[in-house]
């Protein structure tokens, strides 16, 4: 059995958590964990989604209950985060060849509670222009 970080634990649940919490909202899931495959890595867009006609890149932000710590997940989303974001977002756009398309950011900050086994999701739509 391999070692398995309790951050990526919880990423990989949050992200699984994210999707349906979109799919039920009315998104399409085009990518999970879109990254590119060439040059210089840019960065990584944990849910690429489409709402009517406009694409939203996702990122998922989790923690755990009780206290994992006493930061808001979304506290985790700095400048240097969103600058990446934005880079990774128009590699993808471009490689899409959808430079036109419409689209924002968005994030979800989930907390997971271990012990109930249910999850909070607060869906902050536009984080950025």
């Amino acid at each position: 059995m391999g070692t398995f970080s309790l951050q990526s634990e919880a990423g990989s649940l949050g992200e699984k958590l994210g999707c349906r919490y979109l799919q039920q909202k009315g998104y399409k899931i085009l990518e999970t964990n879109y990254c590119n495959t060439f040059g210089r890595r840019l960065g990584e867009i944990d849910i690429v989604a489409q709402k009517k006609q406009e694409l939203v890149f996702v990122e998922v932000k989790t923690r755990y209950a009780p206290k994992q710590d006493d930061l808001l997940p979304e506290a985790s989303i700095t400048p240097a985060k969103l600058r990446k974001l934005e880079r990774i977002a128009k590699h993808y756009l471009r490689e899409k060849r959808q430079e036109s398309a419409a689209y924002h950011f968005d994030a979800l900050s989930i907390i997971y509670n271990k012990i109930t086994k249910e999850a909070s999701v607060r869906h902050l739509e536009h984080i950025f222009f």
